[in-house]
């Protein structure tokens, strides 16, 4: 039968696997596959069209309607350029709290959720408790779609998704949406004391810059709707965080890359926004080709996380309060996979171990306390499975 000792012990397992989403994580899902054909249960992959990666989904249970999916990524964020007490591929436990790269965000879950395998089969769950452990939720959370789809598809349809993102088990029912451009900009070099024959890429990105504050500033002096009133901040925002370009000083930039996101909240229309960003794409791209036509404007659209939208008497919310006793409102402003499965039909909320102010950090950790939380929702929830 699962314990949290088990759970701890699996939890080290997959700190193990440095899944940095630039990497595969094909051996990790072999050893999930492994664990649960220990226990009799088959594992569906799903892989990346390369073939380098894997989503992993699995039903435990009878093949009937009304289980709890558990969903959880099997990604994490590069240790690059931080700076470690101790390793990150290794569980060390210091001060009540279990250090390592993604025991936070978010092997502790998914490690809990492996655990309440044998519980659920030691219980004779009634309804299924199923499994999802996806792929790329770190850039862009649509590693997932397919599976997505693919449960919607062939499994027996469950009444509730919980996905575990670290909320200190509290539910999480809403979450902006995330739409997401690499920007890339082509000018034409000349000497700058020549610059109105050349096309400057980085000046040109800065009117871009200039819109997206623009569009802030206007957000900003809105009075919030009813579904984003609860949101900090309560609008919609446009932010760009890293531009690079340019060679010298006195030459005016050829080259220009910039990445732009929106995180939108629920209620507004985010393929609006994504337009209204291309036709202003277009404008500059129009003053810039008037100068020299080489130049133009390229944009590769990055992600699209839709936003996971409260509902009203959803069975996940229902679910995931009783378990939890937790009865206040709560919205955050990051994206998750949520709404790829509340946008398939699931009923959906945020609620797992762990406070996401530790997540992608150096040192990266979850409370002892946190994981026996964790595991208390796990025994619970097998529990109401097999009534």
């Amino acid at each position: 039968m699962g314990t949290i000792a088990e759970a701890r012990r699996i939890l080290e397992r997959l700190v193990a696997f440095p899944t940095v989403s630039r990497d595969s994580n094909l051996a990790l899902v072999d050893w999930v596959e492994d664990y649960l054909a220990g226990f009799g249960v088959t594992a569906y992959r799903v892989l990346n069209a390369e073939g380098t990666k894997a989503n992993l989904w699995a039903s435990i249970g009878p093949d009937v309607e009304g289980g709890v999916i558990l969903s959880g990524h099997t990604d994490v964020v590069p240790v690059d350029g931080q700076s470690w007490s101790s390793d990150p591929w290794t569980v060390t436990e210091r001060g009540g709290r279990l250090y390592g790269r993604g025991t936070c965000d978010m092997k502790g879950f998914d490690a809990l959720a492996l655990a309440a395998v044998p519980l659920a089969l030691a219980a004779g769950v009634k309804r299924p408790l199923q499994i999802a452990l996806s792929i790329d939720e770190e850039v862009g959370c649509a590693g997932c779609i397919p599976m997505v789809d693919e449960m919607a598809a062939r499994a027996p349809k469950a009444a509730a998704v919980i996905v575990g993102e670290p909320s200190r088990m509290k539910v999480v029912t809403g979450h902006k949406g995330g739409i997401g451009y690499d920007t890339r900009l082509k000018g034409f070099p000349v000497h700058s004391s020549m610059m109105h024959e050349g096309v400057n890429a980085v000046m040109e990105a800065a009117k871009l810059i200039v819109w997206a504050n623009a569009r802030n500033a206007e957000n900003r002096a809105k009075a919030p709707g009813p579904l984003a009133a609860v949101f900090d901040p309560p609008w919609t925002t446009v932010h760009v965080g890293q531009i690079e370009g340019g060679t010298a000083h006195n030459i005016t930039a050829e080259h220009c890359r910039m990445g732009l996101d929106f995180r939108v909240v629920p209620g507004e229309d985010g393929e609006a926004w994504a337009a209204a960003y291309e036709a202003a794409v277009a404008e500059v791209e129009a003053a810039m080709k008037a100068v020299r036509p080489e130049a133009g404007i390229a944009l590769i659209r990055r992600f699209d996380v839709p936003p996971l939208v409260p509902e009203a008497g959803g069975e996940a919310e229902r679910l995931a309060r009783a378990l939890t006793g937790d009865n206040a409102t709560h919205v955050v402003s990051y994206g998750t996979e949520a709404g790829h499965f509340q946008k398939a039909g699931y009923s959906t909320v945020v609620c797992g171990p762990g406070d996401i102010a530790q997540a992608h950090q150096a040192d990266e950790f979850i409370e002892i306390a946190e994981f026996k939380a964790g595991w208390r929702f796990m025994q619970d929830l097998v529990s109401g499975l097999s009534r």
